[in-house]
């Protein structure tokens, strides 16, 4: 089994357990730290982009990726109905004992517990897909997830910036990037993550039977869009 090492890095973060530096390894660049806080914002520390996804979440709400649960403790604010799902059972821990009512463990890829008015995936949580074709396995798996009229919001990015000094690759999207993560002295297998631009979205969730409505550009290459499924 896989050490949960970024379930490591937010438990220690939070229960102050000697907590280390978190490093993001990936195949275009040096490594770089990974701020643990960041997981930990509170809702006037959020970016633009995140407030307005959480101004745009109604009814019941999945929150995909949830982390330390910051975004699902902000919505519970609201008054708002959310359940917020994530792979690391360490994070789940943090997650109840900073006060998230409904929180669980799990893949989405997996999951089929309930059915939401919104699917919600923020700091690029969409890229849990791995690559183009699992976005499109992905657009297919969460149907089942979502009530009639249900939307998906989440954010992604256009990373073609990191290739200014070399050709794009032709053997993949160039969206797709290996990492892994490094934890004290435990790292992660690589593993894959998606960046993807709007357009080739747009394309791929046609194809697969959603609609796009681009909602936010933090003029960084970063864009929120929501997607319903085409009636």
């Amino acid at each position: 089994m896989f050490p949960d090492v970024l379930g490591a890095a937010i438990a220690d973060y939070y229960y102050k357990n000697t907590p280390g530096k978190l490093w993001v390894y990936d195949t275009v660049g040096p490594r770089v730290e990974m701020k643990v806080a960041t997981y930990f914002r509170e809702s006037g520390d959020m970016p633009d982009l995140e407030q307005i996804a959480l101004q745009e979440c109604r009814g019941t709400v999945l929150d995909i990726g949830a982390g330390a649960g910051s975004h699902a403790l902000e919505l519970q604010t609201r008054g708002i109905d959310v359940t917020a799902l994530d792979i690391s059972p360490l994070a789940v821990h943090v997650m109840k004992a900073r006060g998230v009512l409904r929180a669980m463990a799990g893949d989405i890829f997996g999951f089929s517990t309930g059915r939401y008015d919104t699917l919600l995936l923020l700091m690029n949580g969409i890229g849990l897909v791995g690559n183009t074709e699992g976005l499109r396995n992905f657009l297919r798996h969460v149907k089942s997830l979502l009530l009639p009229g249900g939307q998906l919001l989440f954010d992604s990015s256009d990373v073609s910036y990191l290739y200014e000094d070399s050709l794009l690759p032709e053997d993949q999207y160039y969206g797709e990037i290996r990492y892994r993560y490094g934890y004290k002295r435990a790292k992660t297998e690589p593993f894959s993550w998606l960046y993807i631009d709007y357009e080739t979205l747009r394309k791929v969730a046609a194809e697969e039977g959603w609609k796009s409505e681009l909602l936010f550009e933090d003029g960084n290459d970063q864009y929120l869009v929501r997607l319903k499924q085409v009636a």
